[in-house]
């Protein structure tokens, strides 16, 4: 798993970019676990590995 932009998991997702900020806003406190903050733009591989388990997305 590689770093990827917030957009980049939107698209995969097929949802827009606020819907997806909202899904990230409920998983706030697991990410912020994980060194990931709000601001964000590139998430780390750890945090992409789990929002595509969570939200199913494929890679």
């Amino acid at each position: 798993m590689k770093a990827m932009y917030k957009s980049e998991l939107a698209e995969l997702a097929g949802v827009s970019p606020r819907t997806f900020r909202r899904y990230l806003q409920t998983r706030r406190p697991v990410l912020e676990a994980m060194g990931v903050s709000p601001r964000t733009r590139k998430l780390p591989p750890k945090a992409v590995r789990y929002i595509c388990e969570d939200y199913c997305i494929e890679i």
